[in-house]
Parts: C-alpha cells; structure tokens; sequence
C-alpha cells in the first residue's frame, strides 16, 4: 500500500498497531457526531447498532436496509476480481472487509478514516474476517493522500455531508480515480416542503451536518466528469455513483 502514498504522506507513515497512521494529532472537528466517531464508545457499537439505527431514521421505515445498503454499493461500483479499492470514513471497516473478499486475492482494499479509535476497531476486526488484501489508514479524506490515478473504485457512505469541505473531497476522489473508475456516494437529501427542510437544516447544523439539495452531488459528479450517473432518495438520504469518463 505505501507505494500508492503521496511522498509527503508516505514520510509521515508511522505504525499504529494493524494500521498506518498519517495524521498524528487530531483534525478539526466539524460538530457533534463527528466528535462522537473519534470517540472510544461509537466505534464499539457503531456497526451493530449505531449505524443502522442513525441510517433506519434518516432513510425512513421503507428505506433500504444495511444489507440492501451493501447491495446498492455493489451495484454502483461493480467490483471485478483484482481492482483497487478505496473506502473514504470506512469506520470500522463493515463495507471494507466485504469489499476485500470480493475483489480477491489480487485485489486491494484500502479503508481510510481521520478518527483513530475507528481505524483501530477496523484493524481489530479484520485479522477475524479471513482477508489479507485489505489495508486501513488514518488520514484526511478531504485531502487524500494517494497517488493520482491509484483506485479502480471509491466508496463513500454516510460520511461526506460531515466533511469540512466536501466538493473538495470530492476532487480528492477523483483525482485518485483511474479512467473508467467508479464511485459511490451515500449522503444526505433535502426533503421538498418548507417545514421538512428548515428541519433537516436545524438539525444538521446542530450536529455539524450538511444537509445537500436533491441535485447537489449530481451536478457536483457531472462537473467533474462523471457519467452514467444514477441516483436513488430514501427519506433524507441519497445513493449516487457514477464512472469516471
């Protein structure tokens, strides 16, 4: 993995038990939940029950489930034996770790998340899950330390709306994209009616969550190149993924 590091990055590359370490001290937070993700509680819990009970409000009662969640980034990124992979805030690691098994042994799976806690849940829990191609790094997701042109894929789920600047990030993925990769973005939605979305945008802020319009990523991959882009809304959530012309 270190071969696909930025010099810069790859000088400050420091072990950190199962994982690689590239920030040291802490980024700036952006509000409540993500104080609560670079917590020792959250990561504990977050993939049996914080995550789908955050994901089953904001998706709403008939929203797609985890496991349907799981399906959808599937179908976004449609995954072939051997590519790179790059899953932005993968916490601990619950998409990663299917990722790796589904790329296989020539593949690789790189999780990448700015809180320590979650890499290291992350790395504790895949030395269980029988995958050796699979790599996690602390670092910025809205700077991202890797070569231009290193991942076949990217994945992005339930993180983007809590970054400082996430048109940013969303150049960051695309500059680590190769030609005719895929991406796939799972985000927040602005509901239609007045009263929802002053709602949503108290809420948000509250929490340090941006609340993106309905056609705000859309745009936002089609500026940067993306085509065949298809979207889904689920209560106040979207899935939006693309491929890289």
């Amino acid at each position: 993995m270190l071969p696909l590091l930025r010099p810069a990055a790859r000088r400050r590359a420091r072990s950190e038990g199962d994982c690689i370490d590239l920030l040291g001290g802490e980024l700036p937070s952006t509000g409540r939940v993500q104080d609560l993700m670079r917590s020792r509680v959250v990561p504990q819990i977050y993939e049996r029950w914080w995550r789908p009970g955050l994901g089953r409000f904001l998706k709403g009662v008939f929203g797609p489930s985890m496991a349907d969640e799981h399906r959808i980034a599937h179908l976004l990124l449609t995954f072939a034996r051997g590519d790179g992979v790059l899953d932005v805030a993968c916490g601990p690691g619950n998409f990663s770790r299917e990722f790796a098994r589904v790329v296989g042994d020539t593949g690789l799976v790189v999780g990448i998340d700015a809180s320590l806690t979650m890499v290291r849940r992350a790395a504790q829990d895949s030395r269980n899950a029988d995958v050796d191609n699979l790599v996690f790094v602390r670092g910025d997701a809205v700077d991202l330390p890797f070569k231009k042109q290193s991942f076949d894929a990217v994945c992005c789920f339930a993180a983007l709306h809590l970054f400082a600047d996430p048109f940013k990030a969303l150049d960051s993925m695309r500059r680590v994209l190769t030609p005719g990769g895929r991406i796939a973005i799972f985000t927040t939605c602005h509901g239609r009616s007045g009263p929802m979305r002053t709602f949503e945008t108290l809420a948000g802020r509250s929490g340090g969550m941006r609340m993106f319009e309905r056609d705000e990523i859309v745009d936002a991959l089609e500026k940067r190149g993306f085509d065949g882009i298809r979207q889904r809304v689920a209560g106040f959530t979207q899935f939006v993924g693309g491929r890289l012309v």
